[in-house]
C-alpha cells in the first residue's frame, strides 16, 4: 500500500478549471457531472491506497464483483512469457480482472491501455499509455517494443475500444494488428480470452446516438465508462483462456491484420 494522497483523487473541478480557462461554470452543471461520474465513489475506491495488481484485486472485492475462470489448465505455468489478447467488453473492469488474474498466476504483467483507465493512477505501474485525451503518444512504438521485449506478461484488448453493439451483438470492432507482429518479434505465444460480460444498456444508447447517429468522432461513450463500472458491482463475469496459440503459427500466408482478425474468431468460439 502506498500512502494517500490528492493526486491520486479525481478532482473534477480541477479538471473543468484547466479546461475551461477563465470561465467559471455554473455550480449546478459541475454537481451534475460528479454526480455523472461518481466522483465520490470513485474517490472512495482510488483512497484505499493501492497500487498495481493489489490495486486489481482490491477493486474487485470493494466492489462485490466475481470472477469465474475457466481453462488456467491450457496455459502452462512454466515461466513462458506470453500475450494474453481479450475482448474487451466493459471497458474498466475487465482490465482489473484479467490483470488480477494474470499477475497471481503468471507473474507481473503489463497492460496498453488508453481513455478511461488511464485516469486510475494506481494502475500506472501495470500500464503502457496508448493515448492521452485523443492525443497519440509520440514514443508509443518504443513504449510498445521496450513493453513486448520486457519479462513482462502483455494483457492487450487488441480492439482499442470496448465493445458495441454491432450487428445485433455485443462485440469488438475489428482487432489491430499490433499484438501479432510484437509477439512474433518476441517469440511470445499468443494466449486468447474470452471475457463474458456486458456494459448497461444506456452505454449502448449512447453509442448508438453519438456515433450513428449524430456521428461525432470524439468517443462520447467513454464518459459513460464510470458510470459503467459502478453498475458493475454486485455482478459475476466469467473468464475463458484458450490454448497458447505458438509465434510461428502466424507466418506469411497471411497479412498480419488478417491473423488479427483470425485470433478475434478464436476468441469468440471459446
Amino acid at each position: 500500500m502506498t500512502d494517500q494522497t490528492d493526486d491520486r483523487l479525481i478532482d473534477l473541478d480541477r479538471v473543468l478549471a484547466s479546461k475551461f480557462k477563465g470561465k467559471k461554470l455554473p455550480r449546478f452543471v459541475v454537481s451534475f457531472f460528479k454526480r455523472f461520474i461518481h466522483q465520490d465513489w470513485l474517490n472512495s475506491i482510488l483512497s484505499r491506497g493501492y497500487d498495481g495488481a493489489e490495486f486489481c484485486d482490491d477493486t474487485l472485492k470493494y466492489m462485490d464483483i466475481k470472477i469465474e475462470v475457466e481453462g488456467l489448465e491450457n496455459v502452462p505455468r512454466d515461466g513462458t512469457l506470453y500475450t494474453f489478447a481479450s475482448n474487451h467488453p466493459l471497458g474498466a473492469a475487465d482490465g482489473l480482472a484479467l490483470c488480477g488474474l494474470i499477475s497471481r498466476e503468471f507473474g507481473k504483467v503489463c497492460m496498453p491501455v488508453n481513455d478511461f483507465l488511464m485516469y486510475l493512477k494506481p494502475l500506472a505501474p501495470l500500464c503502457v499509455p496508448i493515448n492521452k485525451t485523443g492525443g497519440q503518444v509520440r514514443n508509443l512504438p518504443q513504449l510498445m517494443d521496450d513493453a513486448f521485449r520486457s519479462t513482462d506478461q502483455i494483457m492487450i484488448f487488441p480492439a482499442g475500444v470496448c465493445s458495441r453493439r454491432i450487428d445485433g451483438k455485443i462485440q469488438d470492432f475489428p482487432w489491430t494488428k499490433t499484438f501479432v507482429t510484437k509477439s512474433v518479434e518476441t517469440g511470445r505465444p499468443v494466449v486468447p480470452v474470452h471475457f463474458i460480460g456486458k456494459n448497461p444498456a444506456r452505454f449502448y444508447r449512447a453509442d448508438w446516438l453519438f456515433r450513428k447517429v449524430l456521428k461525432t468522432k470524439f468517443n462520447i461513450p467513454m464518459l459513460f465508462l464510470p458510470d459503467a463500472l459502478y453498475h458493475a458491482q454486485h455482478k459475476t463475469f466469467k473468464i475463458i483462456l484458450g490454448k497458447p496459440i505458438p509465434a510461428a503459427t502466424f507466418d506469411k500466408t497471411r497479412k498480419p491484420v488478417e491473423w488479427a482478425a483470425w485470433v478475434r474468431e478464436q476468441v469468440y468460439q471459446l
